[in-house]
């Protein structure tokens, strides 16, 4: 059934044209890099946004709207396109996601900012899981596996690149380009898509979930709001954050009864009932966990403790991202090659939980050199992890389930990052403030009683014995921070155990003058 339906995904006279593919392929590429830039991008803006808005106190608003409208709209928009057809429904998110770029960049004030962020978000929602479920219908499970190299190189390059690209913008342009960039490449991406790209179109009778829709978003938005302003905006044990505790609990698991009783669920509960896919959505949510925690923690230790630039922050990742991406393109051609998988998730978990042990162990006198070689480590666990999970997931669905079981996958990794953030910060925060208190009494408790996370330049005007005292409280944060977050990859590790090896749809690499055994597949393959 499913390659079935990846044939008719592609137009007949396009499966002839490998060009064709490969057009569609680079814009979807191109879409990937615009969800995965802008919040890197806006990041390093947002100083200069500041200064000439104003709004001081509105500041986290910004990327909670963005990412609030993203984690709540993304299994809409994998049911949508499930419903009335992916090629449609994708192009709307870019479109609207470009409408939101555009008003960013014009907003006067803080609170249309803060607004037209959310604009954006919602079309973001749509864009990573457009480009997933679409690469899931034009190729095959056995073929997907050569395009993980380069969907990690994209991921690669927006991480390194973000932060460059960023201050780059910001200092030459204005940061109103920082939001202008995104339309250029975002047209570009719906041209190649509007005239190339031919997908079957769907008209579902069923009506949307409306209900079910709402109470995952409210269910969603608390989640976030929790992990968001937890230890931050107000204390964890704050009357305001258990209340956003009760009305998330309420709201998934009035969710989860009504997606029994709906007649078109947003989230179709079958989809669980495939081992495979459950495992795969935990693993996703800890990888998620891990890896954003390890990027946000990463650069702040190298800039505080080993004296490396803030300009070239994205750089100091490039062990971790380089390792990433070699290995995501060996296990992607592997995948295809032998249609064998499950080594993967198993051999990432245990590189991931090394890595991120190894790392728990830096400290003042950690070279960069050393700490480089512990987070390749970690690149090694995460490149045998990122589209493996993906990959595995939607080979566990049927067809008809694609838009779904991408954007439930693209949920959980999402959810987990913000849950990595959350406990990894306010873990690195406590002992931040614990280990100043002990090495500086009282003047290391001011310093950082208003943020645990200083920038060069409040480094640099600190008395040197507070200086001292710092870095060795942000080596005891990193450690505290690191060592959880290997104690969590062991459930990943144990998740992937029980994954069972059920072969990949559609052909693998075929001998010279060998028939397809399976002909529903072989223009798929061909066009690629």
């Amino acid at each position: 059934m499913a390659d079935t339906a990846s044939v008719d995904a592609v137009d007949p006279e396009a499966g002839k044209q490998p060009r064709s593919v490969r057009v569609v392929l680079l814009a979807l590429m191109i879409t990937m890099m615009l969800a995965m830039l802008d919040n890197m991008i806006v990041g390093t803006a947002m100083p200069t946004i500041v200064g000439e808005l104003g709004g001081l106190e509105h500041l986290s608003w910004v990327v909670t709207a963005y990412t609030l409208a993203t984690a709540a709209s993304t299994p809409l928009w994998g049911k949508l396109g499930d419903m009335y057809g992916r090629k449609g429904v994708f192009m709307s998110s870019i479109v609207l996601f470009l409408i939101g770029s555009a008003l960013s960049g014009m907003a006067q004030d803080m609170g249309q900012l803060i607004g037209f962020r959310a604009v954006q978000g919602l079309g973001a929602g749509g864009l990573m899981v457009g480009v997933m479920a679409i690469i899931g219908d034009l190729i095959p499970p056995r073929e997907r596996g050569r395009y993980q190299g380069m969907m990690a190189g994209v991921m690669a390059l927006a991480m390194i690149g973000g932060p460059l690209v960023g201050g780059t913008i910001t200092d030459h342009w204005g940061w109103r380009w920082a939001f202008y960039i995104n339309l250029p490449l975002g047209v570009v991406a719906l041209a190649a898509i509007s005239v190339v790209l031919h997908l079957p179109k769907k008209r579902a009778q069923a009506r949307i979930d409306y209900l079910g829709a709402g109470l995952l978003t409210v269910g969603i938005t608390a989640i976030v709001l929790v992990t968001t302003w937890g230890g931050t905006e107000y204390a964890w044990t704050s009357a305001r954050i258990m209340e956003l505790i009760g009305i998330g609990v309420a709201a998934l698991i009035g969710f989860v009864f009504w997606q029994t009783k709906a007649a078109e669920p947003v989230v179709p509960l079958h989809i669980f009932r495939s081992r495979n896919f459950t495992l795969m959505s935990i693993i996703g949510f800890i990888t998620g966990f891990v890896m954003f925690g390890a990027t946000l923690f990463l650069p702040l230790y190298q800039q505080s403790v080993q004296g490396a630039s803030a300009t070239n922050s994205g750089l100091l990742l490039l062990p971790m991202l380089g390792a990433m991406l070699v290995t995501s393109m060996i296990a992607g051609r592997v995948t295809t090659n032998t249609g064998k998988y499950k080594v993967f998730p198993v051999v990432g978990s245990v590189l991931m939980v090394v890595g991120l042990y190894l790392l728990s162990l830096m400290d003042t006198d950690t070279s960069r050199l050393t700490s480089g070689v512990y987070m390749a480590v970690v690149g090694l666990g995460m490149g045998c992890l990122m589209q493996i999970t993906m990959l595995v997931a939607q080979n566990s669905v049927e067809m008809k389930d694609m838009g779904v079981a991408s954007s439930s996958t693209t949920l959980f990794r999402t959810l987990g990052s913000s849950f990595g953030v959350a406990i990894m910060g306010a873990l690195f925060n406590s002992r931040v403030q614990d280990v100043m208190t002990e090495r500086a009494g009282a003047l290391g408790s001011k310093v950082t009683e208003q943020s645990a996370q200083l920038d060069a330049a409040s480094l640099a005007k600190l008395p040197k014995m507070a200086r001292e005292a710092y870095q060795h409280a942000v080596s005891a944060g990193t450690h505290s921070a690191f060592l959880l977050g290997a104690a969590v990859a062991v459930v990943a590790l144990a998740a992937a155990v029980f994954v069972k090896e059920v072969p990949l749809k559609g052909a693998g690499p075929r001998k010279t003058g060998e028939d397809s055994a399976d002909g529903a597949s072989a223009p798929v393959v061909e066009a690629v």
